[in-house]
This record gives C-alpha cells, sequence and structure tokens, in this order.
C-alpha cells in the first residue's frame, strides 16, 4: 500500500511521535533490585567521561549505581538484535538490519568507553527478566553487587 504523504510530510509525522522508553523492562529490573535490597541507584542518570582519544562521551544507562561505579543496561531483544528473540522485520529490511548493527556498535563502543573510566558494565537482555530466568539473572548480579 503506498504512503499518502511525502518522504518529508512522513518523517516530520513520525518526529513528533515520543517513545516511553522501556519502561516495563527497567521496571522489572527495579523489582528485583529492590526485592534483593540493592540500594543506591537512580535510573536514566547520565554518565560523562573521556573516551581513549580524550573525547568527551555521554551515556544514558538504565540504572546507575554512583557510588559501587555500576551501570546496568537493559537491552531490547527487538532493538538490540537479540540472536535468541530478535526479529527481522521483512519490509524494509535495509534500513532495519542498519538500524539493528548502529545499535549494536553504539552499545560495545558505550561499554568499552565506560569501562575505561573505570565502571563495571552490566548489560541485560530484555528476556533475562522474564520470572522463570530469575534464578539465572540473580547468579549473575549478584557477584556485581556483593
Amino acid at each position: 500500500m503506498a504512503d499518502i504523504y511525502t518522504r518529508a510530510q512522513r518523517s516530520a509525522l513520525m518526529a513528533k511521535v515520543k517513545g516511553r522508553g522501556n519502561a516495563t523492562t527497567e521496571g522489572a529490573l527495579a523489582k528485583v533490585l529492590r526485592a534483593e535490597g540493592w540500594s543506591g541507584w537512580r535510573r536514566q542518570r547520565v554518565v560523562r567521561g573521556r573516551d581513549a582519544g580524550g573525547e568527551v562521551f555521554r551515556v544514558r544507562p538504565d540504572f546507575v549505581f554512583r557510588k559501587r561505579r555500576v551501570v546496568v543496561f537493559v537491552d531490547g531483544c527487538f532493538w538490540h538484535g537479540c540472536p535468541r528473540h530478535g526479529t527481522k522485520p521483512k519490509g524494509n529490511a535495509a534500513f532495519w538490519r542498519a538500524k539493528f548493527r548502529r545499535n549494536r556498535e553504539r552499545d560495545r563502543r558505550d561499554t568499552r568507553n565506560l569501562r575505561r573510566a573505570g565502571w563495571k558494565v552490566v548489560r541485560l537482555w530484555e528476556h533475562a527478566l522474564r520470572a522463570k530466568a530469575r534464578p539465572a539473572l540473580l547468579v549473575r548480579l549478584r557477584p556485581v553487587f556483593a
């Protein structure tokens, strides 16, 4: 079906759509953190530093534990190309391949920059927050917060 808008009109229309972030996945992790008694975290705080080339970088992890110097990212299976659950849209396939590739490149760059700046980085897949995956999630998180 052909679009009734021009490319510029569609772009302007889509730019007005505001995302709500990944509130459900972040909320699920927040419940786990509270249940385990891990405190001192803030959500969506900016972490700044300098990369290897001396350039300033800004990253907004999902959870930041400043005193522990730990950041946690919850990567959505769709947006970050989960090898187990990520789907590949058939429409505009080239666009989506490039989008997922850029997301993964940004994730690697942010992780590298944060680690070089002395932060401990934890990346979790969205599917790791499901109730039946909770024991494995805790096995992974407990050493970080011990």
